[in-house]
């Protein structure tokens, strides 16, 4: 019983990783160098894991088609999405975003849908690229 876990742990040691390292195949020393190396094309990033099919990345939002229903605030579990009243359109943090799809499903114009960007990682949380409006 003290030792019950050590056959898997052996079995996962030598089994092959279903991951592969992203953005590169090696560790970079100084990430602001590797950064510039890209930008000048003398290094190129490993690609990821192709994307699975209806994976819920970023979310689009087609503001021409949004008729300011604001059913999609309603069904928001985390608050992400705000009403700008003076537009009569919506503005959605995905800081706050879980990802869970409620607010495509309920549009009734569909001008909600879900991309498959999945590099969303920034420091400032209300950055650009991480509110879609």
């Amino acid at each position: 019983m003290r030792f019950s876990m050590l056959p898997q742990v052996f079995v996962q040691m030598f089994k092959k990783p279903f991951t592969n390292k992203f953005p590169a195949k090696y560790t970079p020393s100084s990430t602001t160098k590797f950064v510039e190396k890209i930008q000048n094309g003398t290094v190129t990033i490993h690609p990821p894991v192709p994307i699975p099919e209806h994976f819920r990345g970023k979310i689009r939002y087609d503001k021409d088609k949004c008729i300011g229903c604001k059913l999609c605030i309603k069904v928001c579990p985390s608050e992400a999405i705000e009403f700008k009243e003076e537009e009569k359109k919506i503005k959605i943090f995905l800081a706050r975003c879980t990802f869970c799809s409620q607010c495509n499903d309920i549009c009734p114009v569909s001008c909600l849908s879900m991309s498959d960007d999945f590099l969303l990682a920034d420091t400032d949380k209300y950055s650009k690229n991480l509110i879609v409006e």
